[in-house]
């Protein structure tokens, strides 16, 4: 029989603060993270709004590796990867080193680092930095950063699967607790603000001009983001020996592929309604017993609009009733790092009896009939909720949770 998989920690780092703490209290509260972007100069664009992660001092956290020697996504999936451990009461050092993994995904790897070398080139330097590019790059430095750090020797890995990669890591680990390879993983997703990715996003016309408000008729788009969030995953067994207190226990993902276009969902949701499906089959369950479901939600006007479709797909006449909110109308999309935290959010809304609202909406989209939990939280018994999570390149993930009753 396969091992049960609980979370018993989480730890993030948004552009809301620093901790799970503070993240609940404000998404609670509809606070916004938009802001004028101070990471580089935006007169370039045509927009100027990012949610960045302010006041984060890696050297507060890090204490084995070298701030300075990794990427800004490796020095906030490390923080946040502490925070979760402290969170579930774990000590890293008290663990077999063999039996804990990392599972981390992200969109764009370390991609400031490509930006310094360019600068350099740019300014005759070539070379100047070409070694440390090396080193600090690739974005499997993400995980082995984590590894390395905390000294875990189990299997370590970095998952680019584009804004729904959080998932994927998370879905990946659930695998390895499962199946017995593993006692504890560290999942979760990270990236880092950058001008590669804003300067994407702003020639796809994705990026709002004032905020982002999903599922709104007058939704125009994204802001771009950052951030980190880990989990503690732990297998059922190996949690309640030690006595840990548990947020939520993982019951079944779905992973599929639209094969269907570079950046455009499948028109009628398909790859989808394929991920919610095996997901809820994976679990066992009947789309009725979802409680909550945190909508990937961006405020593009595409991604609203099927995704609307493909949950009244799935979940029928249903579907226009069952609460659905995006934290992205507060956090912004912070790409791999999203799924992730939006994992923990569900986690939170299990363990509080809370869901957060997607703030700014103001009118209703006939095309997106769904209840979005309209700018204020709102007190539901959550016992499973349901995260999903899309990517470009139709890359689709849903991961189901429940109420952990050992």
């Amino acid at each position: 029989m396969a091992n049960r998989v609980a979370v018993s920690g989480i730890g993030m780092i948004t552009p809301l603060g620093l901790g799970k703490e503070v993240t609940w209290r404000r998404l609670l509260a509809g606070h916004s993270a938009f802001a004028p972007v101070e990471t580089f100069d935006t007169s370039a664009y045509p927009v100027h709004l990012g949610a960045e992660v302010r006041e984060f001092d890696p050297a507060s956290f890090l204490h084995v590796l070298e701030p300075s020697s990794i990427g800004r996504a490796s020095q906030m999936a490390v923080a946040a990867a502490l925070l979760a451990l402290a969170d579930a009461s774990l000590d890293s050092s008290q663990l077999d080193p063999i039996r804990v993994g990392v599972a981390m995904g992200t969109t764009s790897g370390e991609p400031r680092e490509v930006e310094r070398f360019n600068d350099y080139a740019a300014a005759d330097g070539m070379g100047v930095e070409e070694p440390a590019l090396a080193t600090r790059y690739p974005c499997h430095t993400i995980g082995a950063s984590v590894a390395a750090e905390l000294g875990i020797e189990g299997a370590s890995t970095t998952l680019p699967n584009a804004c729904a990669a959080g998932s994927y890591a998370i879905g990946w680990a659930s695998d390895e607790i499962a199946a017995g390879r593993a006692d504890v993983v560290l999942a979760g997703g990270s990236d880092a603000f950058s001008r590669i990715t804003y300067a994407g996003f702003a020639r796809l016309g994705a990026i709002a001009a004032d905020t982002c408000r999903p599922f709104d008729r007058r939704r125009s788009g994204m802001i771009p983001g950052e951030g980190a969030a880990v989990l503690v995953l732990e297998s059922l067994d190996h949690a309640l020996r030690r006595g840990a207190e548990l947020h939520a226990e993982i019951v079944g993902f779905g992973l599929t592929c639209d094969a269907h276009h570079m950046t455009a969902a499948h028109p009628e949701g398909d790859g989808a309604v394929r991920a919610m499906s095996a997901a809820l089959e994976d679990a066992g369950l009947k789309p009725d017993d979802v409680d909550y479901i945190s909508a990937h939600g961006t405020g593009t006007p595409t991604n609203d609009r099927v995704e609307s479709l493909a949950v009244l797909r799935v979940f029928g006449e249903r579907g226009a009733r069952v609460p659905m909110s995006s934290v992205k109308s507060m956090l912004g999309h912070t790409m791999g790092a999203a799924s992730a935290i939006e994992t923990g959010v569900c986690c939170l809304a299990i363990s509080s009896g809370r869901i957060p609202p997607t703030a700014h909406f103001e009118e209703a989209d006939p095309l997106c009939p769904i209840d979005c939990v309209p700018n204020e939280a709102r007190e539901v018994a959550v016992d499973v909720a349901m995260n999903n999570a899309y990517a470009f390149g139709g890359t689709n993930a849903s991961l189901l949770l429940r109420r952990c009753h050992p």
